[in-house]
């Protein structure tokens, strides 16, 4: 009984919040006639409204981003060119970024930097991964373990720390950023409880992931103490 709970919770805890937090962006996706512009408009117009006539606004398919080495607002076609909240409010979020990376905002150049080192560490500890087990079965000496320990330390330990980093880089651009921009005449009163309520449910998809990490690491810390 306890083992169901347990695997009960691990699922809400993996599995709840991206399936809130599509439900709410998914819910606000509805055109709306009276925005006067597109995500992709809005992105621009605040881009040079704040300085960064620079940074490009572009269409992606691999999720919406900032990129700060190529000064570049990434949207998907859905929110490039929607008029919806949800368009306007992710636009709004990842111009965000753009500001932070404008003012020298630390933690988002600790983040960039973290997210290459952690991309080399888990490619090494997946390759550990896949050696560890020929080696502990060829010699059965502990060395195996502890290529092993690296293995998931690399992969799993590298991935929670990037999530970790990255919440409060995201936290910081939805509320400190995006929100007071939305506030300032943007967008109609009734519509900025829903566009606060996107930008957490974009959160808790980073929570989610750092948790699934974490779970990760924890389960290969169980299997070697065994």
């Amino acid at each position: 009984m306890i083992f169901i709970v347990l695997i009960a919770l691990v699922v809400l805890v993996l599995f709840l919040p991206s399936w809130w937090a599509g439900a709410v962006l998914r819910r606000h996706s509805v055109e709306r006639q009276d925005y006067p512009g597109t995500g992709g408009e809005f992105a621009r117009h605040l881009l040079d409204r704040y300085g960064m006539g620079h940074v490009k606004v572009e269409v992606t398919d691999r999720g919406d981003h900032y990129d700060p080495r190529d000064k570049a607002v990434r949207l998907s076609p859905a929110y490039l060119d929607g008029r919806s909240l949800t368009a306007v409010t992710v636009a709004a979020h990842e111009v965000g970024h753009a500001i932070q990376d404008h003012k020298g905002y630390g933690p988002l150049a600790w983040r960039s930097r973290l997210v290459g080192m952690a991309q080399g560490a888990e490619k090494l500890g997946a390759g550990l991964m896949m050696f560890a087990p020929v080696l502990l079965l060829a010699t059965r000496a502990p060395a195996g373990g502890l290529i092993m320990f690296l293995a998931g330390m690399m992969s799993f330990g590298a991935a929670a720390l990037v999530h970790l980093v990255t919440l409060p880089v995201e936290l910081d651009a939805s509320y400190r950023r995006a929100m007071p921009i939305l506030a300032s005449g943007y967008l109609p009163k009734q519509d900025l409880a829903p566009a606060r309520r996107i930008l957490t449910a974009c959160a808790f998809t980073y929570v989610a992931a750092s948790l699934a990490s974490m779970l990760n690491l924890w389960r290969w810390l169980a299997i070697l103490r065994r």
